[in-house]
């Protein structure tokens, strides 16, 4: 394979969730795994809705993410090529203006639909004269303007889907300008690629039919048509669509709540994959392990609970030197970091077990005697790893219990939790004093 070149398009219109950053994703690891370049191209042609908020939001995930372009763009500097690819299909015969209004299409879906017809729109417009467009041009109503698809089969090999063939007589002609003046994402799309020389396009399988059509856009226009690569659409882990908790699953909302960039890469770059999600803490190792051929068209289910816990894992296997510079507010050094990663759903947990050996918690008290017993059997000088198996046991033969029955009350009384690291690692981070005076019941 030649040197890849592909894009992601994000429109700035909303913030990245774990749907379009899949797609993102996939992008950027096929460039990297095949020695390509990855191209970020902001499709900002809806002045009402594109906020330049929205475009800081995608940059900074996509940084966060470790997923850095090589060249980008974007649509709003490129209104004059979309005006002179327009013209070029007008002048070819394959353009051509309509001056329906939305409600008098609605009528024609409607009435096809009630009659058992395809809601394909009837090229109705192409009825009309030059002189008859004139005269309702001069009248002040402005067209908008279709692409006349050839009603011919497309066909292509699709490097996720395999053959597509797509009939076009079934496909109504697509809007490429709105009346308003807008270019639509069909038209503006297809130059960019053809301009930027994109090579292969992967995208979500909703955009399969569209490339149909886009494909004739591209021999219309003469460019070579780019390989395309279709994957199936994430489904929540009921089975049911994104939709309406995609909110909850933005990038930022999912960073806020402490879940890794590598966790969320990790989970993305095999879910939907005959492979199985395996954790990775740098981004060359998923590139390494990333093979578009893997994808299947099964429906993938997105599990927040599964990237939670894909998130724990790869805390517990992240060296100190990896975090150290991100922890501020609690003093952590590496003894903690090591005694408690695998104790910890997300980073900010560590703080508990900083305050846990470093500050004042209030102790919980569950059992007198064993607390009694353990303050007469303390173990004298410094604490070290055997130190908890020793004085437990002594603990154990001054009050004839076993097991749970003196490990917990220990534990609750020196950390003041039930559950937690292995209490052998974590109690020679503790000041002797401290212990004693928990074990008494004190805030210490």
């Amino acid at each position: 394979m030649s040197s890849p070149l592909v894009r992601f398009a994000p429109s700035p219109t909303g913030h990245l969730h774990v749907g379009n950053m899949r797609t993102a994703l996939v992008n950027y690891l096929f460039a990297r795994a095949n020695n390509g370049r990855f191209m970020l191209r902001i499709d900002d042609t809806d002045d009402e809705r594109s906020d330049a908020a929205y475009e800081a939001s995608i940059r900074f995930d996509l940084d966060w993410m470790g997923m850095h372009w090589d060249v980008e763009d974007r649509q709003s500097a490129r209104l004059d090529k979309y005006h002179a690819g327009l013209q070029s299909l007008i002048e070819a015969g394959r353009a051509y203006p309509c001056f329906e209004t939305p409600e008098e299409l609605s009528l024609k879906r409607k009435s096809q639909l009630s009659a058992g017809r395809p809601p394909v729109y009837d090229r109705s417009a192409l009825k009309l004269s030059q002189d008859e467009i004139g005269s309702r041009m001069a009248a002040g109503e402005t067209p908008h303007y279709r692409f006349m698809l050839t009603h011919d089969t497309v066909t292509w090999q699709d490097m996720v889907r395999g053959e597509q063939s797509i009939q076009m007589s079934s496909l109504s002609d697509p809007v490429i300008l709105r009346a308003d003046g807008r270019f639509i994402y069909t038209l503006a799309s297809v130059i960019d690629d053809g301009d930027h020389k994109i090579t292969h396009i992967l995208r979500g399988e909703d955009h399969t039919t569209n490339s149909a059509a886009q494909y004739q856009l591209f021999e219309a226009l003469g460019y070579p048509i780019p390989e395309m690569g279709h994957f199936a659409l994430l489904a929540g882990a009921d089975g049911e669509g994104l939709s309406k908790r995609i909110g909850s699953l933005s990038i930022g909302s999912l960073r806020e709540d402490g879940i890794e960039a590598m966790a969320i890469a990790s989970l993305l770059a095999r879910i939907g994959t005959s492979d199985p999600v395996e954790v990775q803490t740098v981004m060359d190792d998923i590139i390494a392990g990333f093979d578009i051929s893997r994808f299947g068209r099964a429906t993938p289910r997105f599990d927040p609970e599964q990237l939670a816990q894909i998130n724990s894992k790869l805390l517990s296997e992240m060296a100190f030197a990896d975090i150290k510079d991100r922890l501020d507010a609690a003093p952590v050094t590496a003894e903690l970091w090591d005694a408690v990663k695998g104790n910890i759903h997300k980073l900010s947990d560590v703080s508990v077990w900083s305050d846990v050996c470093y500050s004042s918690i209030q102790p919980m008290q569950a059992d007198e005697q064993v607390l009694a017993a353990a303050l007469t059997c303390f173990p004298d000088g410094a604490l070290d790893a055997s130190s908890w198996g020793e004085w437990a046991k002594a603990v154990m033969s001054l009050t004839g219990l076993k097991g749970k029955a003196v490990f917990m009350p220990l534990r609750q009384a020196i950390t003041g939790r039930q559950q937690g690291p292995d209490m052998a690692t974590l109690l020679p981070l503790i000041q002797r004093d401290r212990i004693i005076r928990r074990l008494k019941g004190e805030t210490a």
